[in-house]
């Protein structure tokens, strides 16, 4: 891997798409939820004013922005939503995607996922360790204090699904359907791409599918995972602010 400020005009000469993650990329990771009864408390992260007029940048230089994150369609609106009309979202791991109000579904995980939902949660209701259940459509996200071995054995009665544990919770989805590279792939042919025209940004483990399915993948987090460059996290710098000021300092 090379360090990004090694990043030079050349590699951006066929790029057309840059993909982003959203936790620990664009916005600090964590999340704050709290479950009682029927009703979940979910914080909104919220993303910063300079990020936001960076993806504007990079939009007006003819880049086309995906965001790429496990999370659900209705909180990457609240998230992105003053810059909905530059950028497409892939969500809950590839499932769909939505660009200018239109939705394209990628995968149908309702009949593989529903019992395996009141499964999890007849344990949630058991165990003090588990926070809560992220609201999502097409995979199941449990948000837990720690690793939790009966989730995991729960899981594995089913065949044909996972679990992804991201340090503060699990997701749980259709073994190979539901990544976020089938979703990316998806996404360049929406927009008619090839593998070279796109450039993407990750940092956890699930995230590796993404950056392999790309042209030009870019650690976030060289411990975890790997690209063609890394990015050198700089004081409170966030990957994807060091990330465009590298791509706006070259166009």
């Amino acid at each position: 891997m090379k360090p990004l400020n090694q990043l030079s005009k050349k590699d951006l000469s066929k790029i057309k798409m840059i993909v982003f993650d959203v936790d620990g990329v664009i916005v600090p990771r964590g999340t704050k939820i709290k479950q009682a009864g029927n009703i979940t408390t979910l914080e909104t992260k919220i993303i910063a004013s300079k990020q936001i007029e960076q993806i504007k940048k990079l939009y007006k230089k003819g880049f086309l922005i995906n965001i790429s994150s496990g999370r659900g369609l209705y909180m990457l609106q609240e998230m992105f939503r003053s810059i909905l009309p530059f950028v497409s979202l892939t969500y809950e791991c590839g499932s769909a995607t939505w660009y200018k109000g239109k939705i394209y579904q990628h995968v149908n995980s309702f009949k593989h996922l529903q019992d395996m939902f009141f499964k999890l949660k007849k344990t949630a209701i058991k165990n003090k360790n588990v926070k809560g259940f992220e609201p999502k459509e097409f995979i199941i996200t449990m948000h837990c204090t720690k690793k939790l071995k009966g989730v995991e054995k729960i899981v594995k009665t089913q065949r044909n699904l996972t679990t992804h544990w991201n340090g503060e919770a699990y997701d749980i989805l259709i073994k190979k359907d539901q990544t976020k590279a089938v979703g990316l792939r998806k996404v360049m042919k929406i927009f008619k791409l090839k593998k070279e025209n796109v450039m993407a940004i990750g940092d956890n483990y699930n995230d590796h599918e993404l950056l392999q399915a790309s042209g030009t993948p870019i650690s976030a987090d060289k411990s975890r995972i790997k690209g063609k460059f890394y990015v050198s996290l700089e004081g409170k710098f966030l990957p994807a602010d060091i990330l465009m000021q590298k791509i706006l300092s070259l166009k």
